[in-house]
């Protein structure tokens, strides 16, 4: 992906993670735009919300680039990546968890259930100095979780991981020895489903 710049529009270290596995270049540009959503149905909350990212990301972008004389390159070209992942179990929307309180309630509520878990995706492709071509999908994940106990929940919960995730647990840590099985991408349960990412952005390009 010679003479792109890719802009991951999200502060999180594992979306971050991810794309650093799969062997992209990129830098990280967050918006601290407030985001709020009009959608009700999960599939279209989490496209909302990465197109919202991304785009209050290319405004601040495009801003700082007017500010430069020389601007981009005839062969250059941006791509601007915003992601939001939500946890739902019947029909209900988990975010993170304000307090301990607020995680074992959600917990107690995965344990010995399945929930989905939603990644949406948007890809903003600068093709001219104020357009941008814009691909715009959601993942969709199934995970199962082994019933705990009143302790096991409190003992993971007290382990710190629960309050920047959604849903209040992260698959890649300590909450694994919870999960039965997952159907679907396993990266998109931990923010991004890189091979579909990987994939869109090879046709962008």
């Amino acid at each position: 992906m010679k003479n792109t710049s890719i802009i991951l529009a999200s502060g999180s270290p594992r979306r971050k993670e991810l794309l650093e596995m799969i062997g992209l270049e990129f830098q990280v540009m967050v918006s601290n735009q407030e985001e709020n959503y009009v959608n009700s149905k999960p599939k279209e909350i989490v496209k909302e919300l990465a197109l919202m990212k991304a785009g209050h990301v290319a405004f601040e972008y495009l801003e700082m680039l007017s500010e430069k004389c020389n601007g981009l390159a005839d062969d250059e070209k941006v791509i601007i990546i915003g992601a939001d992942t939500i946890v739902v179990i019947e029909d209900q929307v988990l975010e993170k968890p304000k307090d301990k309180e607020e995680a074992y309630l959600m917990i107690s509520k995965l344990q010995g259930n399945v929930h989905q878990v939603f990644t949406g995706v948007a890809l903003l492709n600068k093709i001219e100095l104020e357009s941008f071509q814009r691909v715009n999908f959601v993942v969709e994940t199934k995970v199962y979780v082994n019933k705990m106990t009143e302790d096991e929940i409190w003992d993971y919960i007290q382990t710190g991981e629960s309050f920047d995730k959604a849903g209040g647990y992260g698959i890649q840590g300590g909450f694994a020895k919870f999960i039965e099985k997952i159907e679907g991408d396993f990266y998109n349960v931990m923010g991004l489903p890189v091979a579909r990412v990987y994939k869109e952005l090879k046709e962008l390009l």
